[in-house]
C-alpha cells in the first residue's frame, strides 16, 4: 500500500484522521490490474488529497459556547460527545493527561466516608506535583483542615447578638458595600443603606429576613475593618454575625424572594472566608433552585415589573447566582448546576437617569466581564476536567476555550484594563478581574505543564533531542502557563507591599497558592526560568504572613507548599547527585493508592506543622552556590539571565494579563485547524488507560 495510506491509517487516534480511512478504501476501489501504475498511483494520490482538503474544510462540531451568535452561548453540548463511547475510550488524545475514568476518593478518617477530591482543585493538582517529585502514588493528598467548623458556628451563635448602635453600623455596611459591593452585585446599593435608617428609626429589629441580610453585611464589614484575630472568640472577624444569619434564614421558603436571595449570596460569599467551601457551594445551589423556582432565568415581561430598577435588579442577582455557581464549582472541580442553553435572560444594561445607575449599581461593563469569564470557567470544568466523552481531542479543547479568553481580554473595555505603569493605581475589582482571568488561563493550561515534566522525566530529560520531541504547542501552552501565573504573582505581591490586601479574604490566597505551585515547576522546566524559584518562596512566606494573621484558607494553601518544598527540595538533591536516576513520574495521574490509615498518620503529620508555630524565616539557597538550574539534574532551560549585579532578578514581574497570547507560537497554535491538533507527534499522545493506571497494582 502507498505511504501516504500508512500516514493516515496511523493517525486514528484522532476522529477527522479516523474517518478517512473508509474512503481511502473507497477511492482504491477502482484500480485495476489494467490500469497504468503510474497514472493510478497519480490519480489516487490526487483524489486522496482533495479528500484530505475536504476534510479540512469540514466543519467540526463545536462545544465553545463564546462562538455562538449572540454571544451568551450554551451549556456543553451534547452533539460534540463522542458518539461511541468504546471509541472515546480507546482513544488516549481525548482525556487531560492527568486524570482516568475513577473518580479520585481520599480516605482522610478510618470511621468516616472518604472525601471526594475533584480534578480541577488545586490542592488537588499541588498533590500531583508532589507524587510526580517522589515518585510515589503513595504520596497522601493533604485533607482541609483549617476551616470553620460546625461545632465553632454554634457556639458563635451562642448568647445574645444585638444590633449594633447607628453609628456602627453605618460603619460596617459602608465597609462592607465599599470591599464587595464594586466586586458583585448582591443589594442594591442605595436602597439598603435606605432601609438601615428606616429600621433605626422605627425600632423594627425583630424583622427575621432584615436581620438575616443586615447581619450578613455586618460580617463582612468587620471582617474588612478588623486587621487582626478577635482577641474572643472566632478567629475570623465577623463569624458571629454571619452564625447568627445563618441561623435565622429560611431553608425552604416555599414563596422566595429577591431579599431572600441576596442572604443567601452573602452567606454563600463569607462561607468562603472561613474556608468552608462544601457550605458555600451548597447555599449557592440553593439560591439557583429558588431562583429557579421563580422564573429568574427568563426576562419578565415589563408589563409585569415596571420599576426599571427593579427589573434590572433581578437580572444581576440571577447573573450574580450564575457567576458564584460557575467559580464555586472551579475552586473544588465540581460541575455548573444549570445549561448555558437554560437560561434565556437579558445580560445587564444600564438604567436611566445616570444618577440612579450610579446611586444603585456597580459597573455595567465589569458585570459583563465577569459574566463571560464565569461562562469560560465552566466550559472549562466540562472540558478538560470532567469524564465526559467528547469527539474533540484535549488539545482542540484546550485551544477552543483559549481562543475565548484571547477575545475576552481583546474585547475589554479601556477602564476595565489594568494600568500598565502602576498596576496597584487601577481600582480594587479591576484587578480582581485579571487575577479571575489569570486562573482561568492556569486552569486550562497547567494539565500540559505538568505533562511536560513528565514526558522529560520518563525520556531522562538529558538529551536535547527529549525536548525537541514535544511539539510546540505543548511548549506554548506550558509558557502560557507560566506568564499568568507570574502576573498574578506580581499583582498580588504589589497588593502585599501596598498594605492593599486583604487580611482574611479567600480569593488572594488561593490565586496566590494556585500559581505559587506554577513558578515552584517552572523554576525547572525547559520553557520556564530558576528565578521563578524565588518567586514560589516569597509566596510562601506571604501566605504564612497571612495566615498567622488569621487567614484559614492561606493556613491550608501554606501547609500544602510547605510539603510541596519538601518535596521540591528532596527532588532536586537526588537528581544532583545522580541526574540518570529514574523515579516513576507517572505517579502524578490518576488516582493513589493511600489507605485511610496511612491518610490519618499523614495528616497527622501535618496538622502538626502549622503555620502559627513556624517563626523562621523560609530557608533559601544561598547566593554562593546560585539558583537552581534545570541543567543541574538533565533539564535545558530555554530562559537565562536569571543573575543581573549579582542579584536574582524577579522573574514574576513586569507580565501583562494579554502576554500569554502575544507570543507567536501562541498565535500559531490558535491559528491550528483542528484537523491540525489532531495530527501531533506521537510523543504528545497522552496516557491512555493502560498508562494511567501503570504502578496502581
Amino acid at each position: 500500500m502507498p505511504s501516504a495510506v500508512n500516514g493516515v491509517t496511523h493517525t486514528k487516534s484522532n476522529a477527522l484522521a479516523t474517518s478517512l480511512a473508509p474512503n481511502v478504501a473507497r477511492l482504491a476501489v477502482p484500480m485495476s490490474a489494467n490500469t497504468h501504475l503510474g497514472t493510478a498511483r497519480s490519480n489516487y494520490l490526487h483524489e486522496l488529497q482533495a479528500e484530505i482538503r475536504r476534510l479540512r474544510e469540514q466543519p467540526t462540531p463545536s462545544v465553545n459556547p463564546t462562538e455562538t451568535e449572540d454571544g451568551r452561548g450554551g451549556g456543553p453540548s451534547r452533539t460534540a460527545e463522542a458518539p461511541d463511547e468504546a471509541e472515546s475510550n480507546n482513544n488516549p488524545n481525548v482525556r487531560n493527561p492527568l486524570i482516568g475514568d475513577r473518580a479520585w476518593f481520599h480516605p482522610y478518617d478510618p470511621s468516616a466516608p472518604p472525601i471526594f477530591v475533584g480534578e480541577a482543585a488545586c490542592t488537588a493538582f499541588a498533590t500531583r506535583f508532589r507524587r510526580f517529585l517522589t515518585g510515589s502514588n503513595a504520596t497522601a493528598h493533604i485533607t482541609r483542615t483549617q476551616y470553620v467548623r460546625d461545632e465553632n458556628i454554634a457556639a458563635a451563635n451562642t448568647g445574645d447578638l444585638w444590633w449594633p448602635s447607628l453609628h456602627q453600623a453605618r460603619l460596617l455596611l459602608k465597609i462592607a458595600l465599599r470591599q464587595i459591593g464594586f466586586i458583585y452585585h448582591l443589594v442594591l446599593r442605595k436602597s439598603t443603606l435606605e432601609k438601615l435608617e428606616e429600621i433605626y428609626q422605627t425600632g423594627d429589629f425583630e424583622c427575621k429576613v432584615n436581620q438575616c441580610k443586615f447581619f450578613a453585611l455586618f460580617a463582612f464589614g468587620e471582617a474588612y475593618s478588623m486587621r487582626n484575630e478577635p482577641s474572643l472568640g472566632s478567629r475570623v472577624p465577623g463569624t458571629k454575625y454571619f452564625a447568627r444569619a445563618l441561623s435565622l434564614v429560611q431553608v425552604l421558603p416555599e414563596r422566595t424572594s429577591i431579599t431572600h436571595l441576596e442572604t443567601l449570596l452573602l452567606l454563600s460569599l463569607f462561607s468562603y472566608y472561613l474556608n468552608r467551601r462544601h457550605s458555600a457551594y451548597v447555599l449557592i445551589g440553593s439560591a439557583m433552585r429558588l431562583g429557579l423556582s421563580i422564573g429568574m432565568n427568563h426576562n419578565v415581561p415589563e408589563s409585569q415589573l415596571i420599576d426599571p430598577i427593579e427589573r434590572q435588579h433581578r437580572v444581576r442577582i440571577w447573573w450574580t447566582i450564575y457567576i458564584f455557581d460557575r467559580m464555586w464549582g472551579s475552586k473544588m472541580g465540581l460541575p455548573s448546576q444549570i445549561l448555558d442553553d437554560d437560561i434565556h435572560l437579558d445580560m445587564p444594561s444600564n438604567v436611566t437617569p445616570a444618577q440612579l445607575q450610579e446611586e444603585q449599581f456597580s459597573d455595567t461593563e465589569y458585570l459583563k466581564a465577569n459574566i463571560s469569564l464565569a461562562r469560560i470557567v465552566g466550559e472549562t470544568i466540562a472540558k478538560l476536567y470532567s469524564r465526559r466523552k467528547y469527539s474533540e481531542t484535549f488539545l482542540q479543547r484546550v485551544q477552543k476555550l483559549l481562543k475565548a479568553l484571547k477575545n475576552w481580554v481583546e474585547t475589554l473595555p479601556e477602564h476595565l484594563r489594568l494600568d500598565q505603569v502602576e498596576p496597584e493605581m487601577s481600582r480594587t475589582p479591576v484587578g480582581s478581574l485579571h487575577l479571575s482571568f489569570n486562573q482561568c488561563v492556569i486552569l486550562t493550561t497547567r494539565p500540559t505543564l505538568l505533562h511536560i515534566l513528565i514526558k522529560l522525566s520518563e525520556a531522562d530529560g538529558a538529551r536535547p533531542e527529549d525536548i525537541e520531541e514535544i511539539s510546540q504547542p505543548v511548549l506554548t501552552l506550558g509558557e502560557a502557563c507560566i506568564h499568568a501565573a507570574r502576573h498574578s504573582h506580581s499583582i498580588i505581591l504589589t497588593r502585599w507591599i501596598n498594605g492593599t490586601l486583604p487580611t482574611f479574604g479567600f480569593f488572594h490566597a488561593h490565586y496566590l497558592f494556585s500559581s505559587a505551585l506554577v513558578l515552584a515547576m517552572s523554576s525547572f522546566t525547559p520553557v520556564g526560568n530558576p528565578a521563578d524559584l524565588g518567586a514560589f518562596e516569597t509566596g510562601m512566606e506571604v501566605l504564612r504572613s497571612m495566615s498567622e494573621n488569621g487567614n484559614l484558607a492561606a493556613s491550608e494553601f501554606y501547609i500544602n507548599l510547605e510539603q510541596v518544598k519538601v518535596c521540591l527540595d528532596r527532588y532536586l538533591s537526588e537528581r544532583r547527585r545522580d541526574s540518570r536516576s529514574r523515579r516513576n513520574a507517572a505517579a502524578a495521574i490518576g488516582p493513589g493508592t493511600v489507605s485511610a490509615k496511612d491518610a490519618a498518620a499523614s495528616a497527622a503529620a501535618t496538622a502538626a506543622v502549622t503555620p502559627a508555630s513556624t517563626n523562621t524565616a523560609l530557608t533559601t539557597h544561598s547566593m554562593a552556590e546560585g539558583p537552581m538550574a534545570p541543567a543541574e539534574f538533565g533539564l535545558h532551560p530555554v530562559t537565562t539571565g536569571v543573575l543581573e549585579g549579582g542579584v536574582v532578578r524577579d522573574a514574576a514581574s513586569g507580565f501583562t494579563t494579554a502576554m500569554a497570547f502575544m507570543e507567536p507560537t501562541m498565535q500559531d497554535f490558535l491559528a491550528q485547524s483542528d484537523f491540525d491538533l489532531g495530527m501531533l507527534h506521537p510523543v504528545d499522545t497522552y496516557m491512555n488507560e493502560e498508562n494511567v493506571y501503570q504502578g496502581y497494582s
